[in-house]
């Protein structure tokens, strides 16, 4: 790191730390490496939350690396969109569809409808929502097609 450059004060988050490689490109920006998509991404308040959110599935939850997708298009209703992280299931099937906000922004009942509406699409078995303090998560009953609130983040079966 060049001297005089300090690394950006990002937000302590609710979830376990780790030593992430943070590098400053030269033009005043700085860049978080992604070992999944294996680059550097802009590190932004959202991408903050995501790479915390995803060290803390594969290296807490044991979540297999192979099995997570970041940031994918999808088609709802003519429209484009992206959703942030998914984790499938070992048949490939969707298991655990999750939307990141950046700290500064509250988990409200429109933040939860935005990740519903990915489900639509999606089919997962769980969802959730975090800004890196507080985290939500749910589970879709089959039987009634809604969702019911867990108090914790899905484990992965290793079956």
């Amino acid at each position: 790191m060049e001297e005089g450059l300090r690394k950006p004060q990002m937000e302590k988050l609710n979830l376990p730390a780790h030593d992430f490689r943070i590098e400053e490109a030269g033009n005043g920006k700085w860049y978080i490496f992604d070992p999944l998509r294996k680059k550097n991404l802009l590190l932004t308040p959202e991408e903050w939350v995501r790479q915390h959110l995803v060290q803390y599935m594969v290296g807490q939850l044991n979540y297999p690396k192979s099995l997570i997708a970041l940031e994918r298009g999808l088609t709802y209703n003519a429209l484009q969109k992206r959703f942030d992280i998914l984790v499938l299931n070992r048949e490939g099937g969707a298991f655990f569809l999750m939307e990141c906000k950046a700290p500064e922004v509250p988990l409200t009942q429109k933040t939860i409808e935005q990740v519903g509406v990915y489900n639509q699409k999606i089919k997962a078995t769980f969802l959730g929502i975090s800004n890196g303090r507080k985290h939500i998560c749910l589970r879709m009953d089959n039987k009634s097609g809604s969702y019911r609130q867990i108090n914790h983040f899905p484990v992965f079966s290793t079956d």
